[in-house]
């Protein structure tokens, strides 16, 4: 089986070269790759073109058209059997190929999604926010993994999908925003065999700090609004969850606020306010607890505390924002 990797970029040359210099360690040796540089101002062909000699890389200049249609692009330039999607925030590990080909024989897949994890390079922030992104105690516990709550839905940060399946679907149809979904959700229902390979994983950097961090989740909770709206049916509870959580946080502050105001004199608001501050105080110590037996590291675990609150204030304040603008006031 031949393998043709897609990467598009946009800005990140200092990224794509860890990103090849991690290719060129591959095992599994029948691949090629396709960079797709996506409109960007800052270039990396140079960068790009120094792996000449050690990789079968092709480097594409294109119009900005968002990172769904660079992909597409991608594959229209293929020779693979199979094409693989990686971000460019990505170092994938030796045995990745190897794996990907072993799990979609074992499976007969014609598509596939990998697991991310957390290199020992990355930062500890870095590490938390990974922390955070897999978590079954935030929403990054639905990806990747089989606990998920309903079909499996490969993300585009590691994915791979079978020359029929573009040859059927023709990719992408979103540009930006949850473009992944989009394109799992109709690869399913076109009948293809879509399911997880636990060992194809990647490192994957993600943000480098909560600002970023917040910025990016934020997307993701407006990007399933944008999925509800073409797929009703897609919405499930766990997707709501986190605007739950940003609801309760905005009462709790509330009650807190009037309770001081009128000196606790109306009791139901100070037993409420009483109840949430237990919710938070155990949610946290749960967050830390589990966030210390799964990374082994103090400094992590007390990291991946804010970081998780983090991804659910931003990923439900997108989500309620895009909710009342799609759904409510039908911008």
């Amino acid at each position: 089986m031949f393998f043709s990797i897609i990467i598009p970029l946009y800005n990140r040359p200092q990224e794509i070269h860890e990103l090849l210099e991690s290719l060129t360690g591959q095992q599994y040796p029948d691949f090629e790759i396709i960079i797709v540089e996506d409109g960007s101002r800052i270039q990396a062909r140079d960068i790009v073109q120094a792996f000449a000699d050690r990789l079968d890389v092709h480097y594409y200049l294109t119009e900005n058209t968002g990172q769904g249609f660079a992909r597409n692009y991608g594959f229209g330039k293929a020779k693979g059997d199979f094409f693989i999607v990686l971000d460019s925030d990505v170092i994938v590990p030796p045995q990745y190929l190897q794996q990907v080909a072993a799990g979609i024989g074992a499976q007969q897949l014609d598509a596939f999604g990998g697991p991310d994890a957390a290199h020992d390079s990355f930062s500890d922030m870095q590490k938390a926010i990974s922390y955070s992104m897999t978590s079954p105690l935030t929403t990054g516990g639905i990806r990747g993994n089989k606990k998920h709550i309903g079909p499996f839905h490969p993300r585009s940060f590691n994915m791979g999908i079978s020359r029929a399946v573009w040859e059927r679907t023709q990719g992408f149809r979103l540009s930006r925003r949850s473009e992944d979904i989009e394109f799992s959700i109709r690869m399913i229902a076109e009948g293809f065999h879509v399911g997880l390979i636990p060992e194809a994983f990647v490192y994957h950097k993600r943000r480098t700090d909560l600002s970023q961090f917040f910025r990016q989740t934020y997307l993701f909770g407006k990007g399933r609004i944008d999925i509800y709206k073409i797929y009703p049916k897609e919405l499930k509870w766990v997707h709501v969850l986190p605007a739950v959580f940003v609801i309760g946080l905005v009462v709790i502050a509330m009650l807190t606020l009037l309770n001081v105001l009128t000196y606790g004199g109306i009791t139901l608001f100070v037993q409420i306010a009483y109840l949430g501050y237990a919710f938070l105080s155990l949610y946290t110590i749960a967050l830390f607890l589990h966030a210390l037996n799964t990374t082994k590291d103090l400094v992590v675990a007390l990291n991946a505390v804010p970081a998780a609150y983090v991804q659910l204030v931003a990923y439900g304040s997108g989500f309620i924002q895009n909710y009342l603008d799609k759904i409510c006031f039908q911008k």
